[in-house]
């Protein structure tokens, strides 16, 4: 039994780990998500890829922009 219980815990925090969400920072604060800060969460960022995600091309990815972006498939959650 005790082996049983071992290996139920190790295989929830698997699955955990697998459905951990990527975090990423607004490290200056301003409500937006530069090409830096995705960057550090995303190290496959590419400036295209950046483009394609900031739908209304202002430079900076907002919460909404990120989050259609996730859904897409663009980028993991």
């Amino acid at each position: 039994m005790k082996k049983f219980v071992l290996a139920l815990g190790a295989m929830a925090a698997i699955a955990s780990a697998a459905h951990a969400q990527t975090a990423v920072t607004d490290t200056d604060g301003n409500g937006t998500y530069s090409i830096e800060e995705l960057t550090a969460a995303y190290p496959d960022m590419t400036p295209e890829l950046f483009a394609e995600i900031d739908a209304n091309a202002d430079g900076a990815v907002d919460a909404d922009e990120l989050a259609a972006a996730q859904e897409a498939g663009k980028i993991a959650a």
